[in-house]
């Protein structure tokens, strides 16, 4: 067995299968640009490596797989001179690129929340698998920044509306919900994680990874119920193909039910500006294959950063945690195309370029 020196992120070897934790229970294992920098060097070294033949990635604790990126990091750094934001999420969407492109299996085991940058290390992955516990969400809107990690492409591939419900709301989706919206590949009961991994160690891998892969995962899975996002689908597709954000609105203020008051008071609490340019991202995200669209995405951040509404974002909902933004411009009327525009031109210093 060998663990990384440093104590964020583990490393291990069992046979021909390589297991990363991460180890920040505590912080809900957010990752910061160290994490990113390590995770990156080691998942090529073992795209690399023939005797590595699938790679699991697992959250220390019992509450996350990962709750996303080190907002505070970032926050500071959008009150500074933003070069470490800059740079943190340059190494964050290569590394989604390179977790899109992975040549072999990766087991995301994903027993808890996961949102933002855990999403972005899961779900690019071939297989992922929820428990009981698993929370999702893509909470972006709500502190000033949009859908991202990769959320441009995959978002508009889920079913019917669905991206553009949870990339807008925030909304959150435990076990079913997931399998439902193709989050999640396999459910699998989080007492049965330690065997399952077991079995990943031993498994044969001298056929094809993908389907060992499977199969052996396949040998623990089970039923997680019925979806609720199943019974909510209808309305869902209705009032989220609109053709504008405002429409969209007008549509829930329409519909009937609880589902369409929790929606609305969501989409009521978010950033203006985030919820326009998250809007346009979605349906641009939908016609572009990934390396474009995490180049779309790179441009959108450095926006944000530069920008008002994520740092009164991070401020109410991290720092003073006083849950009540100012967000400038304070409604959607507010926001012209124009601002909405300038979140998609290429940034000062370039845009995002691959290796």
């Amino acid at each position: 067995m060998n663990a990384a020196s440093k104590a964020e992120l583990l490393f291990e070897r069992r046979g021909a299968l390589a297991l990363v934790t991460l180890n920040r229970p505590r912080t809900l294992n957010a990752l910061t640009l160290s994490m990113f920098r390590g995770l990156a060097v080691q998942v090529a070294a073992w795209a690399a490596d023939p005797e590595v033949a699938a790679v699991v990635i697992t959250g220390a604790g019992e509450r996350a797989f990962c709750a996303g990126g080190d907002v505070i990091e970032v926050y500071d750094s959008a009150r500074g001179d933003r070069k470490l934001a800059a740079e943190l999420f340059r190494v964050e969407y290569r590394l989604n690129r390179d977790l899109f492109r992975y040549p072999k299996p990766t087991i995301a085991l994903i027993d808890g929340i996961v949102m933002g940058g855990g999403v972005g290390i899961s779900l690019h992955g071939s297989h992922r698998v929820a428990t009981e516990r698993t929370l999702f969400a893509m909470p972006e809107t709500a502190i000033g920044l949009f859908p991202d990690v990769g959320g441009s492409y995959f978002l508009p591939r889920l079913p019917g509306a669905l991206g553009l419900y949870l990339g807008l709301t925030g909304a959150r989706l435990q076990a079913a919900d997931c399998l439902y919206a193709g989050i999640a590949t396999h459910y699998v009961e989080s007492a049965r994680l330690p065997a399952l991994v077991d079995a990943l160690a031993a498994a044969d891998w001298s056929g094809d990874a993908r389907a060992v892969a499977s199969d052996a995962i396949a040998a623990f899975a089970s039923a997680p119920g019925d979806p609720p996002l199943a019974v909510q689908r209808a309305a869902i597709d209705r009032c989220f193909s609109k053709a504008s954000v405002e429409a969209i609105l007008a549509a829930l203020e329409a519909e009937e039910g609880a589902w369409a008051e929790s929606a609305l008071a969501a989409l009521r609490k978010c950033s203006p500006t985030s919820l326009k340019v998250t809007f346009r991202q979605l349906r641009e995200g939908a016609g572009l294959d990934f390396e474009d669209a995490m180049i779309m995405e790179y441009r959108l951040s450095q926006a944000c950063v530069a920008g008002h509404d994520f740092v009164e974002g991070i401020r109410a909902a991290v720092i003073d945690k006083d849950r009540a933004p100012r967000w400038c411009p304070a409604s959607l009327d507010e926001v012209d195309e124009a601002l909405v525009a300038a979140h998609f031109a290429p940034p000062e210093d370039g845009d995002l370029v691959f290796d």
